[in-house]
C-alpha cells in the first residue's frame, strides 16, 4: 500500500467516526469536539488533493464558526453553565484525545509532503497558478446560483436562531427621540415641601 493511500484511509476512517459520533452523541460538548475533529480530518483529504485554499478555508471558516454554533445550542437548550463548569474536567480527556489526533493529522500529512512520499498521480500545476483564482472563477460563474442559494440559506438559518432564542416579549429600555424633546422639568421634577419635626 502506497503511503498516499494509508494516509487517505486513516484520514476517511477518524472522519467517518467524528461524523457518527457528532449525530449520535447526546452531549452538546462532545458533539462539537468531534465536529472540530471532522473538519479537520476533511481539510486534510483536502491537502492531498492539492487544494491548500479549500483546506485552510475549512479550518478558518467551520472550526472558528463551530464555537458559534456551540453557543447557539446552549442558548436554545437551557444548558446550566454552572453545571458545565463544574464538570469542566471530565471533558479534558475527550479533549486530549481530539487534540493528539488532530495534531497526528497535520503532523502526517506536512512530514509526508516534506519526504516527498506522496506519488504525483493528481496532475501538477505551473508555478504560477492560484487555486483562490480558479476556485473563484468557478464560484462566481458556473456554480454562482447554488453560491447565492446557500447564501440565502445561511441567511434564514441565522434569522431563525436568533428568532428562536428570544422567548417572549422584552421590554426595552430605550427612549424615543421626539419625545425627549417636549419633555418639560415640571413634568420630570416635583419639589415636595415636608414641615419639619422636633424630636424630644
Amino acid at each position: 500500500m502506497e503511503f498516499k493511500t494509508f494516509v487517505f484511509y486513516f484520514l476517511s476512517t477518524v472522519l467517518v467516526y467524528a461524523s457518527l459520533r457528532v449525530v449520535t452523541l447526546r452531549n452538546p460538548v462532545h458533539a462539537a469536539l468531534h465536529l472540530v475533529l471532522a473538519f479537520f480530518s476533511a481539510s486534510g483529504v483536502w491537502i492531498l488533493l492539492q487544494a491548500e485554499f479549500l483546506a485552510i478555508a475549512l479550518v478558518l471558516v467551520y472550526v472558528g464558526a463551530v464555537m458559534v454554533l456551540f453557543l447557539f445550542v446552549v442558548m436554545m437548550l437551557d444548558i446550566n453553565l454552572d453545571r458545565l463548569r463544574e464538570g469542566f474536567w471530565s471533558y479534558l480527556p475527550l479533549g486530549a484525545i481530539v487534540a493528539l489526533l488532530m495534531v497526528a493529522e497535520m503532523s502526517l500529512v506536512i512530514w509526508a509532503t516534506s519526504s516527498d512520499l506522496f506519488d504525483h498521480d493528481v496532475a501538477q500545476t505551473a508555478a504560477g497558478y492560484s487555486n483562490v483564482q480558479a476556485v473563484a472563477r468557478l464560484l462566481f460563474t458556473q456554480y454562482v446560483y447554488p453560491f447565492v442559494l446557500a447564501s440565502v440559506i445561511l441567511l434564514v438559518a441565522m434569522v431563525a436562531a436568533v428568532a428562536l432564542t428570544l422567548r417572549g416579549k422584552r421590554l426595552s429600555k430605550s427612549v424615543s427621540p421626539a419625545q425627549q424633546v417636549f419633555v418639560k422639568s415640571k413634568d420630570r421634577v416635583r419639589v415636595l415641601q415636608m414641615p419639619s419635626e422636633k424630636r424630644e
